[in-house]
């Protein structure tokens, strides 16, 4: 029988505080930067109905690359950023909550199921009115109507500036709907990253748990550990996606 590796779990009480926010939001903001214009796809692909306007991601891509420019892979950032706040809200209620756990149960599984499902909790109580305004932003197409609202001067192609867009959907959101537009499928985006969440940590530590058997004593922690975070990432979109699809139509076109 193969011996188990000891992988080493880094608890709340392990982290230097001020590094960790620090570089947590530094990094947070490469990784926007590099997948936002993914996102923005994914966005537009669940919403249209069929393959009316994009037959897939590459074929979205180019579109928008050749409609918009760079810029139009990006609409919408400005506002998402906020979001780096429920990031950090995400990360802090996840560590207190597994500290918490360990005082009833010593299991890495337990711990992550109750810590994920808590942080996706807070998180999205502060994200979701960032991701209604994010998500019209970037419905807003040259010529076309795509969400529920239109920016000013789009129609035309008369271009107005990011904030003023902004200021236009807020506004739009609130004649139409009130304040409670911007909680428009709080439900539904916690029906998705609550499971997603809760999911992804146990499947993390298990990925990483089965690849520590599979690769050689001399390879570092950190390798398996970096391959394990894709592999629960994809288990958990997989599992979760057909709620994520409802909660941006819910969002978006007020379904």
């Amino acid at each position: 029988m193969e011996d188990k590796r000891n992988i080493q779990i880094i608890e709340w009480e392990h982290l230097d505080k001020k590094k960790f926010y620090v570089f947590g939001v530094a990094m947070t903001m490469v990784i926007r930067v590099s997948v936002y214009p993914f996102t923005l796809i994914r966005t537009r692909l669940q919403v249209q109905k069929g393959k009316s306007l994009y037959h897939g991601t590459f074929d979205a891509f180019i579109k928008i690359l050749r409609a918009d420019g760079v810029t139009g892979l990006y609409r919408g950032f400005l506002v998402n950023t906020f979001t780096l706040i429920s990031g950090q809200c995400y990360v802090t209620t996840y560590e207190l909550t597994r500290k918490f756990v360990a005082d009833y149960s010593q299991s890495n599984t337990v711990k992550s199921l109750v810590a994920g499902g808590s942080a996706s909790l807070v998180a999205q109580s502060i994200t979701v009115p960032i991701d209604v305004v994010s998500q019209h932003l970037m419905m807003q197409r040259k010529g076309e109507r795509m969400g529920r609202f239109q920016v000013r001067g789009s129609p035309e192609g008369r271009g107005v500036v990011a904030f003023g867009q902004t200021k236009d959907i807020i506004r739009q959101i609130l004649r139409a709907d009130g304040l409670r537009g911007f909680y428009r499928g709080y439900v539904a985006s916690l029906l998705t990253y609550i499971p997603n969440s809760a999911v992804w940590w146990p499947f993390y530590h298990f990925y990483a748990e089965q690849l520590s058997y599979l690769c050689p004593k001399e390879c570092p922690h950190i390798v398996f550990q970096a391959v394990s975070g894709p592999l629960a990432a994809a288990t958990a979109s997989i599992l979760t996606n057909p709620m994520d699809v409802i909660r941006t139509r819910v969002q978006v076109c007020g379904l």
